[in-house]
Order: C-alpha cells, then sequence, then structure tokens
C-alpha cells in the first residue's frame, strides 16, 4: 500500500461518517475491481436498473457487468432508437436502482453535482428507490465551492473535449460562465441531507475515476 492509499482511507473513513450524520450511507474500497464487486452485491437480481451520464460507472466495469449478467431490467438511452430516448429517461424514475457518481464530495458529505439536461440530478434527488455513486478519491474537496470550482474548471471542460461540445470551457480549457445550448452547467444541485435515512449509497474508491 502506497502512502496516498493510506491517505485516502483516512479521508474516507472522515468523510463516510460524515455521510451518515446527513442520512446517507458510505462505503470505502481500495480497488475499481473490489467497487465493482460491493456495486454489484447491493442489486438484488430482478431489480430494475438505470444510470446518468458516468464515465466512473464505466471504468469500474458495472455498466458491462450488468449486461453480461443478464438478471436485471436495464434502461439504457444508449441502447435505444433517438425517439425512444425520452421515455427511456422517464423510465429511469420507477426505477429500483439509479446509478451515478457525483461530480464533486466534500469531506463534510455534501454532494455536488451540475447538469446539462438535469435527469441525473433528478433522479438522485426523487424517484428511484435507490441511488449508487461511484465516487474516485480525486473528485475528493474541502467546501462545497471548490467543489464548483473542481467541477467548472476541471471537470467540464473535460467532459466538453469528450463530448466535442462547443463550449469556452472546451474550447479555451476554462469556464466562461456561458449560455451556450451546449452548456453543460445548467442545474446545479447541492446534495447536503437525505430525507429517506440510506437512500443515497456512495462507494468511495482509492483510485482516480472520471473527471
Amino acid at each position: 500500500m502506497s502512502i496516498q492509499n493510506d491517505f485516502y482511507k483516512l479521508q474516507a473513513s472522515t468523510l463516510i461518517k460524515n455521510l451518515e450524520k446527513r442520512h446517507m450511507k458510505g462505503y470505502y474500497c481500495n480497488t475499481k475491481a473490489e467497487a465493482l464487486d460491493l456495486a454489484l452485491s447491493l442489486m438484488p437480481e430482478n431489480s430494475s436498473i438505470a444510470w446518468g451520464g458516468s464515465e466512473s460507472i464505466k471504468e469500474i466495469g458495472l455498466i458491462d457487468a450488468l449486461y453480461a449478467s443478464n438478471a436485471y431490467t436495464l434502461y439504457d438511452r444508449a441502447k435505444v432508437a433517438p425517439e425512444q430516448i425520452d421515455e427511456t429517461l422517464r423510465k429511469a424514475f420507477f426505477a429500483d436502482f439509479f446509478l451515478m457518481s457525483s461530480n464533486a464530495i466534500t469531506l463534510d458529505g455534501q454532494l455536488i453535482n451540475i447538469d446539462g439536461t438535469g435527469n441525473r440530478i433528478s433522479a438522485l434527488t426523487f424517484g428511484p428507490k435507490e441511488v449508487i455513486m461511484i465516487v474516485g478519491m480525486n473528485k475528493v474537496t474541502k467546501t462545497v465551492e471548490a467543489g464548483i470550482d473542481r467541477i467548472k474548471n476541471v471537470a467540464s471542460p473535460q467532459n466538453a473535449i469528450r463530448l466535442n461540445r462547443k463550449t469556452p470551457c472546451g474550447v479555451t480549457g476554462v469556464c466562461g460562465n456561458c449560455l451556450s445550448p451546449d452548456c453543460m452547467c445548467m442545474h446545479t444541485v447541492i446534495t447536503r441531507n437525505s430525507r429517506v435515512d440510506g437512500r443515497i449509497k456512495v462507494i468511495l474508491v482509492g483510485e482516480s475515476l472520471g473527471y
């Protein structure tokens, strides 16, 4: 184990305690492989599952594992015809589980998410019975303000490049606080507490995941 691994484990221990105070359940996994096994163990067979756009859940192999199992009902907008996307997104609100990451997470247990369409943060706040988040420790920040800054000036520019969005951040690498139709920062949600105890489950991973 490296010094960084030890640091992540200590930091995650603090974070998990703070998540519990906010009625969210936290877990820590050293590796992507451990995170994959844990996520699958939390979802019984025959569950219905949907997800928001997330490189993190792809990077741990979760989407591939779900399809390989043939044990779940999956709502995947990437697998349907364009005219069925809206209906598929709406079905996500009736899913047993919704999978996503968090754009940032503070040491005191607040989740920070910024969306373009808003389907991901909508499902986080209401609808699916349970939400499972896969969050790399690279996304931990000290404050909400630092988390928002990280999203706008680190995550969003990289996502704009990945998605070929013609936004100021995708062209210059710096947030331009734009009002472009391609803007990925339409909606900002800070989750500081959960009304349903344990509905939101956060799997912290001691590796860099997503952007």
